[in-house]
C-alpha cells in the first residue's frame, strides 16, 4: 500500500484550513450545478489534496502564470476541472474570475468542460482523455531535468521546479499512462510527484467490476517511490503535506502518493457512481452546506477570511519570482552567453540564420529515401537549434533519427537530447506534448507511419493544444514491401489530414524534405507530421524547398509555357510518376503539367488566385498517391490510390501490383483526357466553398 506519511505538527489554524477546504468543494459543486452539467464528486473528494498542494507546497505566481521556474500542475482526471478553476480563482489568477466560474461549461467561456491550455494561461496542458495528462507530466518533468542540466550552474538553480499531477482510477487504467510511467521510473524523474485519488469509482460504478490490481505495487515495480495517505478527506491537511514533502525529498525516483478518498465526500450518495458525473441537485447542496453551518441559499460564496488566506499565494508567488529574478540577474552577469541562450529559448526565437544550414540537393545527387534525407536535415537543424530534442519509439535506425552530435537523455546524463522512448508510441506522443508544453524545447517523436494509429489521441491533443511537436513517420506506403499489410499505411494519411491544426507533409524528394522541415519549424502554434519513404526517390529537377510552404506547386510545367490540357498531381514518391507521365504526354504533343502537393493544409492557406494557378480552371486533374483516395475529390477529377489493404512482397513489386508505374499513370491520364475531350472539366475548388 506504500509507506505511510509521517505526521508532524498541525498547521497553524485548523479552523481556517477546514473553512478553505469546504469552500473549495462547494465552489466546485456550485459550478457544476449552475451549468447543470459536470463532475462534482471528484472535486469534493480531492478538496483537501488541492488545498494542501496549492496553499502549502506548490511554487507558482498567480500574477505571472508563465514564470519559467514555476512548479507545473497537471489535472490528469480533467473531468474534475471545476476543482482546478476554483483553485485558480481563489489563489488570485487574472482568469478565471468569479463570473467565469458561473459560466462553467458555457459557450465561449474560459471555464470549459475540460481544462484547455489555450483558454487559460495557468492550464499547462489540455486534459480530459484519461491517462494523457499524467503522460504529459512525464514530458514536463523530463524537460525540466534537461533544462536544468543545460543551464544550471553551482549556486544558480535557474531551473529546479517540480511537476505535480492529480489523477484518478481512470488514468490508472489507460494504457498510455502505463507507457509513460514506466518511462518515468526508468528515467528516475525525482521532480515528478503524482497524487492518485484512490476513490474506487468510475462511470460504471465501483472499480471492482473491472480493476482489482494493486496499483501501488505496479508503481513500485516501475521504480517509483510510493507513499500512502489513508484519509485524504480529513480537514486537517497535515498528513498530505508531510507526504508531499517526503516525495520532494526523494530526488532519485518519481513519487506516487496513493490518497484514499471518498468521492462526493459529504453528499448522501458519497462513495457511489451517483456523484461522479451529474449535478448533486440544489436541495442536496443546500443540505450539505447547512450541516456545516453555512447559508444553504447562497451559491458561489467565498468567506472573506478564506479569500484573504488563499490570496496569500499572490504574495508568496511574487516573492518567489522576485527572488528568482534577482538570482537570474547575477547569473546573467556571470554567465552572459548562457543567459542569452536561455532567454532566447524561452522567448521561442530560432537562432539567426538557422535555415542557411539546410542541406541542398541537385538532380545529379544520389537518390535517397526521404527518411534518409530527413535524417540529414534533422541533424543539420539539431546542430543549429539546440532546443530541438526527441527520439524514436525503438526505431532509431529505421526512422533515421539518430543525432550524430547529441547524447542520450538518461539518468546521470540529463543534458542528452536524444530520448529512447522504447516501444511506447502513444506514450512517446504524450511525452512530446509535455516537452513542448514546458515552453523552451521543440520535440520530435518518430515511428512508422502506420503506427500513428497508436498515437492518434495524443497527436490530436498536440493539435488542439497548439504544441509544436514534429512527428517523423517513415515507411509511408506499400513501398514498405515485405512487411506486408500490417505495416502498410492505407488510411493513415487521410486520418492525419482530418485533424485540425495538424500540418501533414509528404515530400517528394530530399529538396522537399528540407522545405518541409523549414515550414514546420516556422509553425510554432501546432504540430507537424512528416510522411517519409523507405525506398529511394530521385531528386527532381523542378522541386523547390521554398515552394513547399505553398503546399502545392507546378514541379514540371508545360515546356513552352502554354496552358496544359491535363494536370497530374502527386505526393511523396508518386510525384516522380506524375512528372514522368506528364513528360511522356508532352513528347506525344499533348501539353501536360505535373504538380507536387507536399502539404494540403498549407495549400488551403493560399489565395484562390494562387490555387487556380496550380489547378487551372477547366483543366482535368489526375491525382496519384499510394494511399486511400478519401479527400482527394476536392482537388482532382480522378484519383488513383489504394482502397484496400496492402500486399506482402518486394516493395517495387507491390507498387507495380497496385498500378504505381509510369505506364499505368500515363494510361489513366489518357483516359481522363478522353473523358473531357469535348467538355470543360468542372472547377473543383469552387465546388467546396460558398464564397
Amino acid at each position: 500500500m506504500g509507506e505511510p506519511a509521517t505526521k508532524k505538527a498541525k498547521t497553524a489554524d485548523p479552523e481556517l484550513d477546514a473553512a478553505c477546504i469546504e469552500t473549495i468543494g462547494f465552489l466546485s459543486v456550485d459550478q457544476v450545478q449552475a451549468a447543470n452539467s459536470g463532475h462534482p464528486g471528484a472535486p469534493l473528494g480531492m478538496a483537501t489534496m488541492a488545498y494542501a498542494l496549492w496553499s502549502k507546497i506548490m511554487r507558482y505566481n498567480p500574477k505571472n502564470a508563465k514564470w519559467i521556474n514555476r512548479d507545473r500542475f497537471v489535472l490528469s482526471n480533467g473531468h474534475s476541472c471545476a476543482l482546478q478553476y476554483s483553485m485558480l480563482y481563489l489563489t488570485g489568477y487574472e482568469r478565471p474570475t468569479l463570473d467565469d466560474l458561473k459560466q462553467f461549461r458555457q459557450l465561449d467561456s474560459v471555464t470549459a468542460g475540460h481544462p484547455e491550455n489555450e483558454l487559460l494561461d495557468a492550464v499547462e496542458v489540455s486534459t480530459g482523455p484519461l491517462g494523457s495528462g499524467i503522460s504529459n507530466a512525464v514530458g514536463l518533468a523530463m524537460a525540466a531535468e534537461h533544462m536544468a542540466a543545460e543551464f544550471n550552474e553551482e549556486g544558480f538553480p535557474i531551473i529546479d521546479n517540480h511537476t505535480y499531477v492529480f489523477c484518478g482510477d481512470g488514468c490508472m487504467q489507460e494504457g498510455i499512462a502505463s507507457e509513460a510511467c514506466s518511462m518515468a521510473g526508468h528515467q528516475k524523474l525525482g521532480n515528478l510527484i503524482v497524487l492518485y485519488d484512490d476513490n474506487h469509482i468510475t462511470i460504471d460504478g465501483d472499480t471492482s467490476c473491472a480493476f482489482t490490481e494493486d496499483v501501488t505495487k505496479r508503481f513500485e515495480a516501475y521504480g517509483w517511490h510510493v507513499l500512502s495517505v489513508e484519509n485524504g478527506n480529513s480537514r486537517d491537511p497535515t498528513e498530505l503535506i508531510e507526504a508531499i514533502e517526503a516525495a520532494k525529498a526523494c530526488t532519485d525516483k518519481p513519487s506516487f502518493i496513493r490518497v484514499k478518498t471518498v468521492i462526493g465526500y459529504g453528499a448522501k450518495k458519497q462513495g457511489t457512481g451517483g456523484v461522479h458525473g451529474a449535478p448533486l441537485g440544489v436541495d442536496e447542496i443546500k443540505r450539505m452546506k447547512e450541516e456545516l453551518g453555512l447559508d444553504g441559499d447562497k451559491t458561489f460564496e467565498v468567506p472573506e477570511n478564506v479569500l484573504s488566506h488563499m490570496r496569500e499565494a499572490q504574495t508568496r508567488g511574487e516573492e518567489a519570482e522576485a527572488e528568482w529574478t534577482s538570482m537570474f540577474e547575477k547569473y546573467k552577469a556571470k554567465f552572459p552567453e548562457k543567459a542569452a541562450e536561455f532567454e532566447r529559448r524561452i522567448a521561442r526565437k530560432l537562432p539567426e540564420g538557422v535555415f542557411d544550414k539546410l542541406p541542398k540537393w541537385t538532380p545529379e545527387d544520389k537518390a535517397l529515401a526521404t527518411r534518409a534525407s530527413s535524417g540529414k536535415v534533422l541533424n543539420a537543424m539539431a546542430d543549429a537549434i539546440p532546443e530541438l530534442v526527441g527520439g524514436s519509439a525503438d526505431l532509431t535506425g529505421s526512422n533515421s533519427t539518430a543525432l550524430a552530435n547529441a547524447t542520450d537523455f538518461q539518468p546521470g546524463a540529463r543534458d542528452g537530447r536524444y530520448f529512447r522512448f522504447g516501444v511506447r508510441e502513444h506514450g512517446m506522443s504524450a511525452m512530446c506534448n509535455g516537452l513542448a508544453a514546458y515552453g523552451s524545447l521543440i520535440p520530435f517523436g518518430a515511428t512508422f507511419l502506420v503506427f500513428a494509429g497508436y498515437m492518434l489521441g495524443s497527436v490530436r491533443l498536440s493539435a488542439l493544444s497548439g504544441f509544436q511537436v514534429l512527428y517523423i513517420l517513415t515507411h509511408d506506403s506499400c513501398g514498405v514491401g515485405e512487411d506486408g499489410p500490417t505495416h502498410i499505411p492505407i488510411e493513415t494519411l487521410a486520418t492525419l489530414r482530418a485533424i485540425p491544426n495538424l500540418t501533414v507533409f509528404r515530400p517528394a524528394d530530399a529538396t522537399e524534405v528540407a522545405g518541409s522541415y523549414k515550414a514546420a519549424l516556422l509553425r510554432q502554434h501546432g504540430p507537424s507530421a512528416f510522411a517519409l519513404t523507405r525506398q529511394g526517390v530521385p531528386n527532381l529537377a523542378g522541386s523547390d524547398a521554398e515552394k513547399v510552404a505553398l503546399g502545392a506547386y507546378t514541379v514540371a510545367p508545360v515546356p513552352d509555357g502554354s496552358k496544359p490540357k491535363i494536370i497530374i498531381v502527386g505526393t511523396g514518391s508518386e510525384v516522380q510518376l506524375a512528372v514522368a507521365a506528364a513528360k511522356a504526354l508532352v513528347d506525344e504533343g499533348i501539353p501536360a503539367a505535373a504538380v507536387s502537393m507536399p502539404c494540403w493544409e498549407l495549400f488551403e492557406e493560399q489565395s484562390k488566385t494562387y490555387q487556380e494557378e496550380v489547378f487551372v480552371k477547366g483543366v482535368p486533374v489526375l491525382g496519384v498517391e499510394a494511399g486511400c483516395t478519401q479527400g482527394w475529390a476536392k482537388y482532382v477529377h480522378y484519383q488513383h490510390g489504394i482502397n484496400t489493404f496492402g500486399k506482402s512482397g518486394p516493395g517495387g513489386k507491390v507498387m507495380e501490383h497496385f498500378g504505381f508505374t509510369e505506364e499505368n499513370v500515363l494510361g489513366l491520364a489518357k483516359k481522363l483526357l478522353e473523358r473531357y475531350k469535348d467538355v470543360e472539366a468542372p472547377a473543383l475548388i469552387d465546388a467546396h466553398t460558398l464564397m
